[in-house]
């Protein structure tokens, strides 16, 4: 079925299982102290699965995530995932490394602008001509004024 044996998927599941209780919106307290105990036998298992070099010395720190979470609150409090997503964006914005912050503000500025004129510009009426007008008529090609143009296939000219 799979290319790990069934306990090996069970205790990967089991892993994921945990990061997702641990990483909800509501938790409820009493479930922590089983998810303490939940974690430590899953690294345990993973210990018997896989070769030793997998485990490096952070590893071990999934079983304090749980304490974590008892003595800071919310995880998706503390994440800093959006902060770290929004400096990407932000170093995309320099352009001269001699002076990083002048840059990133004057290009931060700029966006900021646009996006506040074509909003602006959305709402309002367009004005110009239409496409009945005289600059329509006079700006076609006059050679294909009136001309039919007809298109044949291969099979039709043979």
């Amino acid at each position: 079925m799979g290319s790990y044996k069934k306990n090996v998927r069970h205790t990967i599941t089991c892993l994921c299982s945990f990061f997702f209780s641990l990483c909800c919106k509501v938790i409820d307290s009493l479930k922590l102290d089983g998810l303490e105990d939940e974690i430590v036998v899953i690294l345990c298992e993973l210990e018997m699965f896989f070769h030793p070099s997998f485990f490096d010395i952070m590893v071990h720190l999934v079983v304090h995530l749980v304490r974590e979470v008892r003595l800071c609150g919310l995880v998706y409090l503390r994440w800093m995932y959006p902060v770290k997503r929004y400096i990407k964006i932000l170093k995309a914005y320099v352009k001269n490394h001699y002076l990083p912050e002048a840059s990133m503000i004057e290009r931060y500025i700029a966006e900021e602008s646009i996006e506040f004129c074509s909003e602006y510009m959305s709402k309002a009426n367009p004005i110009g001509l239409p496409a009945n007008s005289w600059h329509h008529k006079h700006f076609t090609s006059k050679w294909l004024r009136g001309v039919n143009i007809v298109r044949k296939f291969r099979s039709e000219v043979l």
